[in-house]
């Protein structure tokens, strides 16, 4: 453990050091143009640096074609190039095939293929550890150009730990966990359901009471270095001739359909205002295509200065949502065997390497104004409609200020009953980052806007962006390009669900 301790610290310090003979004059962050200033114009520009942000411009370097590679301008605008606040790189770090909705397994699966092949290419998505692969109905192989690796520089290691996820369930959540299990099965994922007797001989450390069934992967499923896979993308991007510059996107300049008098009713952006870090300056970038994949100020984006407000309706319901995640040692723990556990009061924790050490937390659980704090399993529960949900106690998303308070008296006591060697642990550490959390479905946002014509989204995957940026950004690229889906049909991820009021209901929200 100390050995790859040190290893990732070498990394991210070469990753920070100026270049040779520069004598620190002149220093960037990596992967920042060495010009402070964005370009006058930009075929695509891409608003969000983020791990999607950077997927979504190498893809689109991807599928020009090496040919025309040096054709089309990209340009990706980050407003915090240190990342300090950034949700990559202070999530989790997990992959999973156990979602509920066909879509994001489709894209779990797509994602786990390309992570397993991220040097060396050519892999089917689904099958097998990080280390195999095999055909599969699902989607089209990956072709040996598309992967990350820079020639002339070091393998991407990501840093890949295989364990599954292990969901648990109440009786009255059981059916319904079952029933995703069937859908993850029909899309050709390998988990297992525990019965209570099973599981207890599985992981002798858990404590089965009230769990009537578990769910467990069997392949393509751990956790990984976010930092890593977001440099690999913003390496492998910059190699192909993606631009990229720190400012903020304050402003749009537009143009109105002339045909739709006498309010318009759809628009092209024509320039992007970006502002400086630590600036009231500016600079208008001429652009074709603007792709809105800000995260969690992806709704903010559209209430932009220059777009007129009849154009953003409904608005897109995409907001910052606080998430902690709380390191702790314990001595007692479950050790090598320990999966990410999914509990089914809502809390989760895995495995933080080797000595003994665990990270995890939990999301505010849901109430009914008609009643309290009802049973809460976050990846099956049944939303009945004549109840309004909505979150308890979300935490103040202003700063990443964390409440010790919420793990010592919600977290902790629910790891404890769960996991009696849990009653002695010692916090290490904690953080908080950001959910760009869809307030509509929990499901992310692809595809065109329908009003403004030249944009296009890539937001509110709810906690698993970092998971799915490998297939949401083929995706966007893909329509882009060429117009239409072509390696996954995303198309019910489009704004059309939220105009028609018709939610895609995704039970594996964390």
């Amino acid at each position: 453990e100390l050995g790859q301790t040190l290893e990732r610290m070498v990394q991210t310090l070469r990753d920070q050091l100026p270049a040779t003979g520069s004598g620190g004059r002149g220093w960037v962050p990596p992967g920042t143009h060495p010009d402070p200033r964005p370009p006058d114009e930009a075929d695509v520009v891409v608003v969000g640096g983020g791990v999607v942000g950077w997927s979504v411009a190498y893809w689109l370097k991807v599928l020009e074609g090496r040919r025309r590679r040096h054709g089309m301008r990209v340009l990706v605008v980050e407003r915090d190039p240190m990342y300090t606040r950034a949700s990559t790189v202070l999530s989790a770090g997990g992959i999973r095939q156990q979602f509920s909705l066909r879509e994001n397994i489709q894209m779990s699966r797509f994602s786990a293929s390309f992570l397993r092949n991220i040097n060396v290419g050519g892999g089917y998505v689904g099958g097998g550890q990080f280390g195999q692969s095999s055909p599969t109905h699902c989607c089209p192989p990956i072709s040996l150009q598309e992967h990350l690796g820079v020639p002339n520089e070091p393998p991407i290691d990501i840093q890949f730990q295989p364990s599954g996820y292990l969901f648990l369930a109440s009786s009255q959540n059981a059916a319904a966990l079952e029933a995703g299990v069937q859908v993850q099965r029909d899309e050709g994922v390998q988990v297992a359901l525990l019965s209570p007797t099973q599981l207890k001989a599985k992981f002798p450390w858990i404590n089965t009471e009230d769990v009537a069934v578990a769910s467990y992967g069997l392949e393509d499923e751990g956790w990984f270095d976010p930092w890593s896979l977001l440099n690999a993308f913003r390496r492998k991007a910059t190699s192909l001739g993606v631009l990229s510059c720190s400012g903020e996107v304050r402003a749009f300049v537009i143009s109105a359909n002339p045909m739709m008098p006498p309010a318009p009713q759809s628009a092209r952006i024509k320039y992007v205002h970006i502002y400086m870090p630590d600036s009231l300056e500016y600079q208008p970038v001429a652009c074709a295509i603007v792709v809105n994949a800000a995260g969690a100020w992806a709704g903010k984006l559209l209430e932009a200065d220059g777009l007129p407000r009849a154009l953003c309706r409904p608005p897109l319901p995409i907001q910052p949502r606080k998430r902690y995640v709380f390191s702790w040692h314990c001595p007692d723990g479950p050790g090598l065997s320990c999966p990410f556990v999914v509990d089914t009061s809502g809390a989760y924790f895995r495995r933080d390497g080797f000595a003994r050490n665990y990270l995890g937390g939990m999301s505010p659980p849901e109430v009914s104004p008609r009643g309290p704090l009802r049973s809460f399993t976050p990846l099956f529960f049944i939303r009945l409609p004549e109840l309004i949900l909505f979150q308890e106690e979300e935490p103040d998303p202003s700063d990443l200020s964390v409440d010790h308070d919420y793990f010592q008296e919600r977290v902790w006591p629910r790891l404890a009953r769960r996991v009696p060697a849990f009653e002695s642990l010692r916090v290490r550490s904690s953080w908080a980052g950001y959910y760009d959390y869809n307030a509509f479905d929990q499901n992310a946002v692809l595809g065109p806007h329908p009003r403004l014509e030249n944009m296009f989204l890539a937001a509110g995957f709810s906690g698993h962006g970092l998971q799915h940026s490998p297939a949401a950004g083929r995706a966007v690229a893909e329509l882009v390009m060429k117009g239409q889906y072509e390696t996954l049909d995303l198309r019910r991820l489009g704004w059309d669900r939220l105009v028609d009021g018709e939610p895609l209901e995704e039970h594996g929200v964390i």
